[in-house]
């Protein structure tokens, strides 16, 4: 009779797991978008925001794993001062037109019980790649009260150098660490 309790236990679980997948999720436009802040001058903080993105999230909860695969348009850069957005699009710094995206691909998800702490992947600005670490600072998922859909929602961010990326315009009156910050939702695809 135990060996067949514990068989039991044994197949339940097995099934349990084998019936948890990766979930597809997509990046909804309309509610992520990307932020940098950067010292400026040793007077204040300046910050950017990138108003279009792109990308597809996939997530597997039970077994703690996933992928984030995020672009994001470089021409879609706001400042809120016309001159100065024109000037960041230029040669001098995002260089859109030889550059039009900055492109995020996870290499590893971190988890703490349900929730996602971390987030690790390689990071393209400028057509240059470097590893970068977000450290997630809020997340949750179910159904959206509004649309009806599943949907999982992030905040995340780190600091990088933009050095190493090769923009070095007016370094260091414009600080060589940059923060950036992503606010991201997505919807689970049909």
């Amino acid at each position: 009779m135990m060996k067949k309790v514990l068989f039991a236990a044994a197949f339940s679980a097995f099934a349990g797991a084998a019936l948890a997948a990766p979930v597809s999720y997509s990046v909804d436009p309309t509610h992520t978008v990307a932020q940098y802040d950067v010292r400026h001058l040793g007077f204040s903080v300046q910050s950017g925001v990138f108003t279009k993105t792109a990308g597809t999230v996939v997530l597997d909860t039970e077994a703690k794993k996933g992928s984030v695969d995020i672009t994001i348009d470089t021409n879609s850069l706001q400042t809120y001062l016309a001159a100065r957005d024109n000037h960041l699009k230029s040669k001098d710094f995002f260089n859109v037109a030889q550059f039009p995206t900055i492109t995020f691909k996870s290499t590893d998800l971190k988890f703490a019980g349900d929730k996602l702490t971390s987030v690790s992947g390689n990071l393209t600005i400028l057509g240059v790649t470097k590893p970068v670490t977000l450290t997630v600072t809020n997340f949750g998922g179910g159904k959206n009260p509004m649309s009806g859909q599943e949907t999982y929602g992030a905040n995340a961010e780190t600091t990088i150098k933009r050095s190493d990326f090769g923009m070095k315009t007016f370094l260091p009156a414009i600080a060589d660490d940059v923060t950036l910050k992503v606010a991201i939702e997505a919807v689970k695809a049909q």
